[in-house]
């Protein structure tokens, strides 16, 4: 058994380590965390910027990696806590966005201000409890290559963008978007997608063409 498995399966190890890594109460971890420890399992690339009035709530039992010449603008916050965080290459990620992993962004994406990418869902089966002490379920969210999504949109976990994709400003983005497709709304509906045998773009059949 691993050192991780070990951690894992003693409760007592298991706080004293998350005490150690970080502060009670909070999402951010400790200084000596983000100095020490987190340039040795986090990955950035060449030319990859990491804006300064960014909050980074990344810790190394979870991925990280932001591609070459990606950035990550200013006000925006990114938490690994539950699942891992993978940016590509000339990426940029807009001013107060959120992303809470498990997510994956593609290559040449774009994403405007206000986004917020979940891969979490807090549990709530039980009423005898607070939402809060029912812990969490996590599903992968996934951008491809070449996708804009506008300002204030949210994406649910486990949703799937597809390649060169658009999310208008404010959609809830609930299903998953073929690749080459215009979604608007809340739920997020495909409106309109490219046809490569035409070299246009046509308007969505409802009956096939819309979100799935």
């Amino acid at each position: 058994m691993g050192i991780k498995e070990k951690i894992k399966n003693n409760n007592r190890i298991k706080k004293l380590v998350h005490w150690m890594l970080i502060p009670k109460n909070q999402a951010k971890p400790r200084l000596w965390v983000r100095w020490f420890v987190n340039p040795f399992y986090h990955k950035k690339g060449k030319g990859a910027t990491i804006c300064r009035r960014t909050r980074m709530d990344v810790l190394p039992w979870n991925g990280f990696e932001l591609g070459s010449n990606s950035t990550i603008e200013d006000f925006s916050t990114v938490n690994n806590g539950v699942g891992p965080v993978k940016i590509g290459d000339r990426t940029r990620i807009g001013l107060g966005n959120t992303i809470i992993g498990p997510v994956t962004i593609g290559n040449d994406v774009r994403l405007a201000q206000n986004i917020v990418l979940s891969g979490l869902n807090h549990n709530y089966e039980d009423v005898s409890q607070p939402i809060h002490a029912q812990g969490v379920s996590t599903a992968t969210i996934v951008v491809k290559e070449e996708t804009w999504i506008g300002a204030n949109a949210v994406v649910v976990a486990g949703v799937t963008i597809g390649k060169h994709c658009i999310i208008a400003g404010g959609s809830v983005v609930t299903k998953d978007i073929p690749d080459y497709s215009v979604a608007v709304g809340n739920p997020a509906r495909v409106v309109k997608t490219y046809n490569h045998d035409t070299g246009a773009w046509e308007k969505a059949v409802k009956k096939n063409l819309v979100a799935v």
